[in-house]
């Protein structure tokens, strides 16, 4: 899989996680980009499909009560694996924060980096095994208290 970036966004549009796996656009060229697409998504009905077309990029978002999590992808990959992705990252997120919410992503923003850097490195989703994630950011909590 070659994904692009993950943006975690809530309802009134704020970037709460932003995470990119390519440098090729500056920091202007990302805040654009990701207004762009998030006005797109923001302003879709329930009944219509969770993927939307960009410039290069296959947007697959989803709604988790206040925050949508997207998921930037190549033309050619495939949405449903991308669904189960981000199905797959907020169980993670659930089990970690125990039902997580836009607060625990603002305020323990490097532990949620640091669970989407154990999923997914250089573009290529490599666990999605929570017991497998979560057991390095329990060595990283107990290592910084």
């Amino acid at each position: 899989m070659t994904i692009k970036f993950i943006l975690l966004v809530n309802k009134q549009g704020q970037t709460r996680l932003a995470k990119y796996t390519e440098n090729m656009l500056g920091t202007e060229d990302r805040c654009a980009l990701e207004a762009e697409i998030v006005r797109k998504c923001l302003v879709r009905s329930d009944k219509q499909c969770n993927i939307v077309y960009h410039d290069n990029y296959k947007v697959v978002y989803r709604r988790y009560a206040s925050l949508f999590f997207l998921v930037g992808v190549d033309n050619e990959e495939n949405e449903l694996g991308i669904l189960e992705f981000i199905h797959c990252v907020v169980e993670t997120l659930d089990k970690w924060f125990s039902n997580v919410c836009e607060l625990d992503i603002m305020y323990s923003l490097e532990t949620a980096h640091y669970i989407l850097d154990e999923m997914c490195m250089n573009g290529c989703i490599v666990e999605t095994n929570r017991s497998n994630v979560l057991a390095p950011v329990h060595l990283l909590e107990k290592a910084t208290t």
